[in-house]
């Protein structure tokens, strides 16, 4: 066999793939720790393939956003992205050791394996073939961290992309959809509520004011809300839910049992696919803050307060049909119908300095974020031969056109 057969037999290039992905999974790139390890074993990757990346770091400089050019720059290219970070398995009953990738013979088992390491795996296992390959059409890839709470380090790595001419024709994100070629999704925002009130002893408790009590009745009206939004709003049938969401994940407050708590915060967060929709939200939280919550607190202790903080919020996804990259997906992937998911990306944000998006990689969803998460051999062989299509179609169709 020569040596450009033996770089794009497909075997080869599967073992290559499972072996990166073991090596992905055995750094636990949890979003609150650094994912520099990983990164750095990205960057030896690349440059013994004589590809060079550069970073974008974050201010704390613990964690980095990688971009990497195969091929010449000063053409319109593919970028292939994905994130770095995983959620956390504290809490979760895993039955495999979460940061060892575990092989039963089919399955590949380990966190971030479907969400979305195993994509990154196989882009990593394609380099190889982009360089052999080469072309007019430039692979532009990006790896970037902290998705998961927010899609926070992609921001400063398009902002530099965005002054950079010629701009990407289109990108394909490698979220695990089962392949299937997907050009819309929800937006999201998410918020912190900071509650003030009064200490005081229990046996005093009409003195005080219960932070507690008062968060608790700010994440019942956010309740009431999502019971209006699955109820009374606007309804999209190609989405599961078909309407907009809302929900609160965190809460901390109180010490103690006898101490009316002065202090109480809860996240929370809204998914829609309209921003208007998630516009009205906000406010009508905060003004049940505003006017009803925050002046009975102020009536007892004028040093209460209700604060909101912005953690996250990311844009919608809408792909039009006609964007190159979408053609492209479809005819890599072998189907002409794309679809929709609930859950987010840094699609919208790619699509707003004028870069369609495309989500498109193996795995599902059913089981990210879960214990004894899972992607699939022939997930990954599939993704392979879908990037091996995906480029082969885009420099073909670059030379015709």
């Amino acid at each position: 066999m020569s040596v450009d057969a033996a770089i794009l037999d497909e075997d080869a290039r599967l073992d290559a793939a499972v072996a990166i992905l073991a090596r992905l999974v055995a750094f636990p790139t949890v979003s609150a720790d650094s994912n520099l390890p990983l990164i750095d074993y990205v960057r030896g990757l690349l440059a013994s393939h004589g590809v060079a990346s550069e970073l974008f770091p974050n201010e704390a400089g613990t964690k980095a956003s990688l971009w990497a050019t195969i091929g010449v720059a000063d053409r319109p290219g593919l970028v292939l992205s994905g994130h770095t970070d995983v959620v956390p398995v504290a809490g979760q009953a895993w039955t495999r050791p979460p940061f060892e990738l575990t092989d039963d013979g089919e399955r590949l088992y380990g966190r971030g394996t479907a969400d979305m390491k195993g994509f990154l795996a196989c882009v990593l296992a394609m380099v190889p073939v982009f360089v052999a390959r080469g072309g007019p059409v430039p692979i532009h890839l990006a790896f970037s961290y902290d998705e998961e709470v927010g899609c926070l380090g992609v921001r400063p790595m398009l902002a530099e992309i965005a002054k950079r001419e010629p701009k990407p024709l289109g990108c394909v994100i490698g979220e695990p959809t089962s392949g299937r070629p997907v050009t819309a999704h929800k937006g999201k925002v998410a918020m912190r509520c900071d509650v003030h009130g009064r200490a005081c002893h229990s046996a005093y408790a009409p003195e005080g004011v219960n932070a507690v009590e008062k968060a608790a009745r700010l994440i019942v009206a956010i309740e009431d809300l999502a019971h209006d939004f699955a109820t009374h709003g606007p309804r999209d049938a190609r989405f599961d839910p078909p309407f907009a969401t809302a929900q609160t994940g965190v809460f901390s407050g109180g010490s103690s049992v006898n101490v009316v708590p002065a202090r109480a915060s809860f996240s929370f967060e809204a998914r829609s696919t309209d921003e208007t929709e998630l516009d009205r939200f906000l406010a009508a939280v905060q003004a049940k803050a505003e006017h009803e919550v925050l002046p009975a607190m102020r009536a007892k202790a004028p040093e209460s307060d209700v604060r909101f903080e912005l953690l996250t919020r990311y844009p919608a996804l809408r792909s039009p049909d006609d964007a190159t990259v979408v053609a492209l997906a479809c005819e890599a992937s072998g189907t002409l119908e794309t679809g929709v998911i609930s859950f987010g990306s840094e699609g919208g944000l790619f699509a707003e300095i004028g870069i369609p998006a495309v989500i498109c990689g193996p795995g599902s969803m059913d089981q990210g974020h879960k214990p004894d998460e899972f992607v699939t051999r022939e997930e990954l062989r599939r993704c392979l031969r879908f990037l091996a299509r995906l480029t082969a179609r885009l420099q073909c169709q670059s030379s015709n056109g």
